[in-house]
């Protein structure tokens, strides 16, 4: 198989540490929408990555998708329940640490517009967006060791992905101090070696 992302995507990353966890092997392409020459839109018409693309060329996306179809191929270290209301407590935990995500990037891609272009209403708009989620993630958590409970799963990994994306791109989002059972759970989630491995960067 292989993966083609970046480094500072939190949607490859939170792949690429699934494929760690399920002790997958894979190629990593470094390639982004972005670039001029980008071979993207041509594997995934929606121009975006993550892409996996399986050993008889099919292509998968979106990172959601992708995920799912990982912890299907092989049974050690589930990562989602079976279907029931856990897998859909799950699933929501996912949806939420990605439109997290969304709106970060969102923000981010708005701020690089030159100064004249850029509506600072939308900016502030997914900046709440952000916010909120946050207050959602850390009301939800409260005091459990895990986003459900007692045991790591795949909402870990979600949350822990959208949390590491503010660290690297909105320092000025001081979410450890005003949530500090996320912070707990981070810095939990960063001993594991997907976490500590795939670390955003430039």
């Amino acid at each position: 198989m292989k993966l083609i992302g970046s480094h500072t995507s939190p949607f490859v990353r939170k792949v690429r540490i699934v494929l760690a966890e399920k002790k997958i092997d894979y190629e990593f392409v470094i390639d982004s929408p972005w670039l001029a020459d980008s071979s993207v839109p041509d594997i995934n018409p929606l121009g975006k990555i993550p892409v996996l693309v399986l050993d008889d060329d099919t292509p998968l996306f979106d990172s959601r998708v992708i995920v799912e179809y990982i912890d299907n191929v092989t049974p050690n270290n589930k990562l989602f329940p079976a279907p029931n209301r856990e897998r859909t407590e799950v699933k929501r935990w996912e949806a939420l640490a990605d439109g997290l995500c969304d709106a970060a990037v969102a923000a981010l891609l708005e701020g690089k517009r030159p100064k004249k272009e850029q509506s600072g209403d939308w900016i502030e708009r997914q900046r709440s967006k952000v916010m909120r989620s946050l207050d959602f993630m850390g009301k939800e958590l409260g005091e459990k060791s895990f986003c459900m409970g007692t045991h790591f799963s795949m909402a870990d990994i979600a949350v822990g992905t959208a949390l590491g994306y503010l660290n690297f791109r909105f320092a000025d989002i001081h979410w450890q101090e005003s949530h500090p059972n996320l912070a707990k759970l981070y810095d939990k989630l960063m001993l594991r070696l997907p976490f500590a491995d795939t670390v955003p960067h430039d």
